[in-house]
């Protein structure tokens, strides 16, 4: 039966373990997520303590960093979602994410809506991937996809 949590502190101290497991090892979060069958983005998020693991994903990952069997079974529970605290980020990433937001916020609503009426973007029925691409002006670019289910408001 899925079990949920009521505190993200248990959820966050594991994330940490398992981060400093990671690179003790040597390990990227592809090689983690290699014997689950899921997405690397999801794996990924689920090990930063943002989404419960399937049983058979978690014990693998538990197996290859050698966590406890209390560990395993905290992987699987319905975590208290988000890692952000309600302040404005402060790491350089994220607030590029905070300031795309920020920025392109309105514009995407606004076209989101033209496009398909009244309703929002499902963050549960969702995929997010991420390439690294070469920029022809030199460098490299980062293409992101979020692609979300379109739920229409209902009215009742």
């Amino acid at each position: 039966m899925p079990q949920s949590q009521i505190s993200p502190t248990s959820r966050h101290a594991l994330a940490e373990h398992i981060v400093t497991l990671k690179a003790e090892r040597g390990l990227t979060f592809e090689d983690l997520a290699s014997d689950t069958n899921l997405s690397l983005v999801f794996v990924t998020a689920a090990l930063l303590g943002q989404h419960a693991l399937p049983e058979d994903a978690a014990i693998a990952i538990g197996k290859r960093l050698q966590l406890s069997d209390e560990q395993i079974a905290l992987l699987q529970t319905i975590p208290i979602r988000g890692s952000l605290q309600d302040v404005v980020p402060t790491d350089p990433t994220i607030y590029r994410f905070y300031e795309i937001v920020q920025v392109y916020g309105t514009t995407l609503k606004a076209l989101v809506h033209e496009l398909f009426g009244d309703g929002i973007i499902s963050a549960i029925n969702f995929r997010l991937d991420i390439k690294k691409v070469e920029d022809p002006e030199g460098g490299s670019r980062a293409v992101i996809t979020l692609d979300g289910k379109f739920l229409t408001t209902k009215p009742y």
